[in-house]
Parts: C-alpha cells; sequence; structure tokens
C-alpha cells in the first residue's frame, strides 16, 4: 500500500476513535440525575367521616306581627332590627273610634240592665193580679217573656263590652315572643286594617335556629341509632344536649350532634342536634327533611341564610388507612399512588378510594401502612423510574409533633 494512502487511513482511524471518545465523554458528562421527589408514609389514623347536605337558618319561631283592627298607625315602639321582649308594645293604632264604641257599650248595657229590672218588677205585679184574678195568664206569659228577652239584651250588651274592649287592645300591638323584630312595613300615618290583617313587621326567636336539611334514605335507613326517638326531643332537651356537647361529656354511643359550614367555609363555633324529621320521604329526590337546633348566644346566624350540615357517618372511620389528597394521580375516574419500593423504584399502584377529610383520602385497598407514598413530584416520574426520594416538609413536621408529644408524655 502507499504510504500516502496508509498515513491517510491512519488519519481518518484516529480521527474516529477521537470522535467516538468524545460522545461518549458527553454522553456521560449530560446524563440527567434520577428526579427528586417528596413522599409521606402510608399512616392509621381516625377520619371522622360525615353525610354533608345543603341547609337552610329559620327562626325557632317566627310570628308575623299584624294590625287586627282598622286604623291609622299611631306609633312605632321599637327600632327596626332590634332585639324586643315577650309582650312588649310595638306599634300602636289611633285608638279614639274604639274607645267610643267601648262607651256605647257600655251605655248600651245599662239600658239592658234598666230594661230588665223593669220587666222584672212588672213580672212581680202581675203575679199578684194573676193571683187575685184580675188578670189573665197570657199577661203573666207575656211578663216572663219580656224578662227572658231583657236578660238576653243584658246578656247581649256584656258581649259587646268584651267586643269592644278586644279591639281597643287590638290598638296595642305587643310581640309575643322575645327575639329579633324585623324592619317594619307600614310606616306611622298609614291606614293599616283596611282589607284585612295588615302584616307590620315579624318577630324571631333566633336562639337557638332551626336548621332544616335533605338526608338520603339510605342514610336515613343506614343509622338508625341517629334518628331514633326524636319525637321525644324538644327544647328542653336540646338546652340539655348543647350544655353536654361543650362540656364533651357524650358517651360514645350518643349523638355527637351536627356540624354547621357557614357560606364562607368555616364551621361555626357550636354544634347543632337533630330534634325532628318530617313524616315522609320525597319520592322525587329519595331524601327525608329533618331539622335541627343550634346555639345561637349571639346573635350571629340569622333566618334565610344558607350553609351546610355536616352529619357523622355513625363511628365509621376509625383506624382507616389514609394518604394525602395530593398523592393521588386520577386517571379515567380510578385514582393511583406512586408507591417507592426497594432502590428508589416508584411503582403506580391503583388504588380503592374513600371519602377525603381535611385533606386526607382514605384508602380502602392497594396500599399498605407505612408504604412511602409521592406527595411532591409525581409530574416528573413513570412506572419503574428512580427517584432520589426524600420526607415531605409537612410529614416531617409531623412526626416532629409526634415525638415531640411522645417526649412530653414520658
Amino acid at each position: 500500500m502507499p504510504p500516502r494512502r496508509l498515513s491517510c487511513l491512519l488519519a481518518l482511524a484516529t480521527l474516529s476513535l477521537s470522535s467516538g471518545c468524545q460522545q461518549q465523554t458527553h454522553a456521560a458528562a449530560g446524563a440527567p440525575p434520577p428526579p427528586t421527589v417528596f413522599f409521606t408514609k402510608v399512616v392509621r389514623k381516625d377520619l371522622p367521616l360525615y353525610v354533608e347536605a345543603v341547609a337552610n337558618l329559620d327562626g325557632y319561631i317566627n310570628a308575623d306581627i299584624r294590625a287586627r283592627v282598622r286604623g291609622y298607625l299611631n306609633t312605632q315602639d321599637y327600632k327596626d332590627g332590634a332585639l324586643v321582649k315577650a309582650n312588649q308594645r310595638l306599634f300602636s293604632i289611633e285608638a279614639t273610634e274604639y274607645d267610643t264604641a267601648l262607651s256605647a257599650a257600655r251605655a248600651a248595657l245599662t239600658r239592658a240592665k234598666a230594661a230588665q229590672q223593669r220587666n222584672a218588677l212588672q213580672f212581680d205585679r202581675n203575679r199578684a193580679l194573676f193571683q187575685s184574678g184580675a188578670v189573665s195568664k197570657q199577661v203573666i206569659d207575656d211578663a216572663a217573656a219580656a224578662i227572658a228577652d231583657a236578660d238576653g239584651q243584658v246578656a247581649a250588651a256584656e258581649a259587646q263590652i268584651e267586643q269592644a274592649k278586644l279591639n281597643l287592645s287590638y290598638t296595642q300591638i305587643r310581640s309575643p315572643v322575645a327575639g329579633v323584630a324585623g324592619l317594619a312595613n307600614v310606616r306611622v300615618g298609614n291606614l293599616v286594617g283596611q282589607d284585612g290583617p295588615t302584616l307590620l313587621t315579624t318577630v324571631s326567636q333566633i336562639d337557638p335556629i332551626r336548621v332544616t336539611f335533605p338526608l338520603s334514605e339510605v342514610d336515613y335507613v343506614k343509622y338508625p341509632e341517629r334518628f331514633r326517638d326524636l319525637s321525644q326531643r324538644d327544647l328542653q332537651w336540646a338546652e340539655r344536649q348543647f350544655k353536654r356537647l361543650e362540656a364533651g361529656q357524650l358517651a360514645e354511643h350518643d349523638d355527637p350532634g351536627i356540624q354547621l359550614v357557614l357560606s364562607d367555609g368555616s364551621v361555626y363555633a357550636h354544634s347543632g342536634i337533630i330534634v325532628t324529621a318530617n313524616r315522609q320521604i320525597d319520592a322525587s329526590t329519595g331524601t327525608i327533611q329533618l331539622q335541627a337546633l343550634v346555639p345561637n348566644p349571639d346573635g350571629f346566624l340569622r333566618p334565610g341564610q344558607y350553609g351546610r350540615v355536616r352529619v357523622r357517618r355513625g363511628h365509621e372511620g376509625k383506624d382507616v388507612l389514609a394518604v394525602p389528597d395530593k398523592a393521588l394521580i386520577p386517571v379515567q375516574g380510578t385514582y393511583s399512588v406512586a408507591v417507592i419500593g426497594d432502590g428508589s423504584k416508584v411503582q403506580l399502584r391503583r388504588v380503592e378510594v374513600g371519602p377525603s377529610v381535611n385533606g386526607s383520602r382514605l384508602i380502602a385497598s392497594g396500599v399498605r401502612e407505612g408504604e412511602r407514598v409521592v406527595v411532591d413530584g409525581v409530574q416528573k416520574i413513570s412506572d419503574g423510574a428512580v427517584v432520589d426520594a426524600k420526607p415531605a416538609p409537612e410529614a416531617t413536621a409531623s412526626a416532629g409533633d409526634a415525638a415531640s408529644k411522645t417526649q412530653a408524655g414520658h
């Protein structure tokens, strides 16, 4: 082979070998490190499971205040929206007409009594004359009828007085219950009672407040102990139960009450008590209406508010497996979790899930207690991938708190 050609071949070989080494070096240098993910362990704990339903609030008692007699509204004796006492005067109607009617009724009674006395005297005279044969039996009968008519006139006049007194009392409009009085619907100077009882305002007793919500027939049948003997519950029973709830004196088998979640998502400070159920289940919705009472000592809750009611699902949710909601990977209606196994290798595993409570999801099957599941970084991994696994900060903090409590206990 000519020397020149041999030199060229050696040069090409050297160049090829150098290029291959450089590619291998670059490949080794550019290999990505395992993705960093954060994990937490599958734990057993108690998850309080609830049935939730939309609820509306109403006064324990709502009393419509109406004008029962005709007249001009004379005064409004309360401030709109103020607390009022039972029997407190709220309005007055101009009463001159009814004072006059009472005076007329009393005068009619005086006339009726005078006629009654006159007829009695006439009867006595006619009876004496009849005994002497001076008058006939017809005269006696007529005198006795006149007495009976006079007695009736007296009774009618007395009834008229009572009616006049009643009408006069209706000019002073009072609250039948203690509570919050609403805005006045009619102002002073207007004619009321013209075409029937005019609604002036409404007074609502709001402590406790009444909460109405639907419960599915399935849950009603599934938890009979929650709804047994509802007919025996009244306000006095509920008040005793409220005190037991607040003092933490309920036994394991006792009704734990309900929670009321307000429209902003906050949980109301006081638990409520279910006190009654409707007589029937609504066939169109498959639900039954329940009513609960909730303490409202500061008057914060008002009729017409909406919220959500949480009813405890019996004693379910005790000592169950749970993972954070953010560990779940939804796929076409199913859920999986990324389990970190030996060698930091990831296995995507399908799980059966239950309800979610405060960011934790009940796991019915698919994982075991103590297994590590990815909670941050699931988008970086695939089945079988090797990862750089680190404890999630929340899990670390929780473990630290638990250790601190354990040490304090010892």
